[in-house]
């Protein structure tokens, strides 16, 4: 099976229901337990992808932000928007995040931003890819070499407020100090940007398996490396995150800790 074409595929569906309630004066928000938003373009979403991947393969499991996740050797892992909140806001920085896990493994994943045109891909073992529809172009992907913290980009999420503890600020901050220049984009796109070369450091403090998956292998075929805060590397429930370019990840991790 082709699954990173069948993925592509379903993206192509899923970012016009995005699209389609974006920007929506009267979208209406409900808040989860947790307090997180929920949009109906998330629950479309997810549902849509849900029923055509059953369709293409019958003995996948699940792993869904909305509609919760089943055992299975083989397993499509769903964020259907990545960036909710920004969704809501009119903030076109959203994505549909896709992984796939074979027996615990990630073999592929999809990033898909229809509100910014990008679309960023990998399969293990062959490379990631960035496709812009506004060029029309498509690359593969590698990070930096830069190898000198004080030349770094970093990326971060909130540094206060409900999203973040101060003990996952402070341990931010003590990295940010140590690099050249810093912007706060958050969610999937910070991954994406130190897997295109255009960062070095993405922080991450809190997160689920939904929001890593897709990211996680598309950073990694890139040539860059992904662990939890605590540098264990093969947990997508480990809760934290970090993205760099490889050649910074273990100074990173020190001051992490």
């Amino acid at each position: 099976m082709n699954w990173l074409s069948f993925l592509h595929e379903l993206t192509e569906a899923t970012d016009k229901i995005a699209l389609r309630y974006f920007c929506q004066v009267d979208l209406q928000v409900e808040y989860k337990k947790d307090n997180s938003p929920v949009t109906k373009a998330d629950r479309e979403i997810e549902e849509y992808i849900r029923v055509e991947a059953k369709k293409y393969e019958p003995a996948l499991g699940f792993c869904g932000e909305e509609f919760g996740q089943e055992a299975a050797e083989l397993r499509l892992i769903i964020d259907p928007i990545d960036g909710t909140r920004s969704f809501i806001r009119g903030v076109p920085v959203f994505a549909t995040l896709l992984g796939l896990e074979e027996n615990g493994r990630l073999i592929a994943g999809l990033v898909s931003a229809p509100a910014l045109g990008m679309r960023w891909h990998a399969g293990l073992g062959q490379g990631a890819f960035l496709r812009d529809k506004n060029t029309g172009r498509e690359i593969q992907m590698h990070v930096s070499r830069i190898s000198d913290l004080a030349r770094a980009q970093l990326y971060h999420s909130s540094l206060a407020g409900n999203e973040i503890d101060p003990l996952s600020a402070a341990k931010i901050l003590n990295v940010i100090k140590k690099t050249e220049r810093q912007r706060g984009y958050g969610d999937f796109y910070q991954h994406m940007l130190v897997a295109q070369g255009s960062g070095e450091i993405a922080l991450d403090p809190e997160l689920k398996a939904w929001d890593l998956a897709g990211p996680k292998i598309i950073v990694e075929e890139a040539g860059g490396k992904v662990t939890a805060f605590d540098g264990e590397a093969n947990n997508l429930f480990a809760g934290t995150a970090v993205s760099t370019n490889g050649l910074l990840h273990a100074e990173v991790l020190k001051l992490l800790a």
